[in-house]
């Protein structure tokens, strides 16, 4: 029995200190924050990028394959998809999530800033 509640109590704990990308985030209030991002990143069905990639459809796009933007060979090489928990791991520190990519961000440390602007982007298809 003590180790029903050992197993539930750690559990417990682990749910609790889960990441808030995979909690959902608010897309409105994300749209809000991505207006920071807006001045390096396009986020519309052109596909054009300007300073940094365009993000339509960034959400499951794999890492450093939009055609037409140059790419440092940092993240042409990542070798990971833009899901939910990478793209907050890269928002909240780009230089540690891909050390010599070429964004020049510090990163968002709020958490709930970080998972409603994860929400808006995964509204762009």
């Amino acid at each position: 029995m003590n180790r029903t509640i050992i197993a539930v109590a750690l559990a417990s704990a682990t749910f609790a200190l889960a990441p808030a990308a995979h909690a959902a985030g608010d897309a409105v209030k994300g749209k809000a924050v991505f207006a920071q991002c807006a001045a390096c990143h396009k986020a519309d069905a052109s596909g054009k990028s300007t300073i940094g990639p365009n993000l339509w459809k960034v959400v499951g796009r794999p890492a450093g394959t939009l055609a037409g933007f140059n790419y440092s060979a940092a993240m042409k090489g990542a070798k990971r998809s833009w899901t939910p928990a990478n793209l907050d791991a890269y928002l909240t520190a780009p230089a540690k999530a891909v050390p010599g990519n070429k964004m020049a961000f510090a990163g968002v440390k709020d958490a709930t800033a970080r998972a409603n602007v994860i929400a808006y982007l995964g509204t762009l298809k």
